[in-house]
């Protein structure tokens, strides 16, 4: 049978199953009861059978239109859902977006995101919280949370973002101080500036072809807030372990040193929670769209 063809006579048969009535869903439908008439008949021909038993006084449905009407239920569902989708779509973000993300990985992608966000979209509002703090998403009040991980989340509503490396950087100034940093084990005698929080550093892990390992150091100084482990890097305290994104405009201006650049350290994952599939909305569906395309832009353009 043509499928095409019998879709609407099949919605027209799910309102009858649902209300037992051919007046009734006649009416519902907006169409005349000689029309629904036609599409039973219709339906009972392709499918072979009867759909209905008719009596005096009342419809029954047949064993064979039972297990039909399901399929036809699920049609006419998938249409609704495919018609909310589409409102859902082209409707404007609006209202407020709660979001949490850490604060230099927020700082020099989120912002700017959120920036453009706002001003394409006049009737939505954020309510963003720069902090390196832990939080779960699912007993927390934000719709969104921006995550440093080095696996995968246990959350079922997860985009990854990108991955960052980390690095040891100081300034040029501390290094004319010390003896020079060839290989790592030139490394355990001096002061670092290390991360306590997410991506807490509890010795120095070192790839290179073969080669792996890792380096305990003694940390002078422990913050779990990034700007806090930037300020003091600069400041000439010592040797921070700092996300590459974080450091590199600083390298940039000279400000900062990598120091063994032919070593691989951690590498974290950025991940974007969202608290619940029904929390999803058009303006988190959107910012996510954003950040996504953000950051790939921005990963394209430190590798050219």
């Amino acid at each position: 049978m043509d499928k095409v063809e019998n879709l609407l006579p099949m919605a027209i048969f799910a309102r009858v199953a649902e209300t037992l009535s051919v007046t009734e869903a006649a009416r519902s439908l907006g169409v005349s009861k000689s029309s629904v008439s036609r599409a039973i008949a219709q339906l009972e021909e392709a499918t072979g059978g009867p759909l209905l038993k008719r009596t005096t006084r009342k419809i029954e449905i047949t064993g064979l239109g039972a297990e039909y009407a399901r399929y036809c239920t699920r049609i006419v569902e998938t249409l609704a859902e495919s018609e909310a989708f589409i409102r859902e779509y082209y409707r404007p973000p609006e209202g407020t977006m709660t979001l949490l993300a850490p604060v230099t990985f927020g700082t020099q992608h989120v912002v700017p995101v959120l920036s453009r966000f706002l001003k394409n979209n006049l009737h939505a509002r954020i309510d963003l919280d720069l902090s390196d703090k832990e939080v779960d998403i699912r007993e927390s009040h934000y719709d969104l949370v921006i995550e440093v991980l080095q696996g995968t989340p246990a959350h079922e509503h997860a985009r990854y973002l990108c991955a960052i490396s980390w690095g040891l950087y100081t300034t040029p100034d501390y290094l004319r101080h010390i003896k020079p940093i060839v290989v790592p084990k030139d490394l355990p005698c001096h002061d670092y500036i290390l991360f306590r929080g997410v991506a807490r550093t509890v010795s120095l892990p070192f790839r290179k072809e073969k080669q792996k390992f890792a380096l305990s150091v003694e940390s002078r100084f422990r913050s779990n807030n990034s700007i806090t482990l930037m300020n003091m890097a600069l400041s000439g305290c010592g040797i921070a372990y700092l996300p590459a994104y974080a450091a590199r405009a600083f390298v940039e201006s000279g400000q900062l040193v990598r120091l063994l650049p032919g070593w691989t350290m951690d590498e974290h994952k950025i991940w974007l929670l969202a608290k619940e599939k029904q929390t999803l909305t058009e303006s988190i569906r959107r910012f996510s769209e954003d950040l996504q395309q953000h950051i790939a832009a921005a990963e394209g353009r430190e590798n050219q």
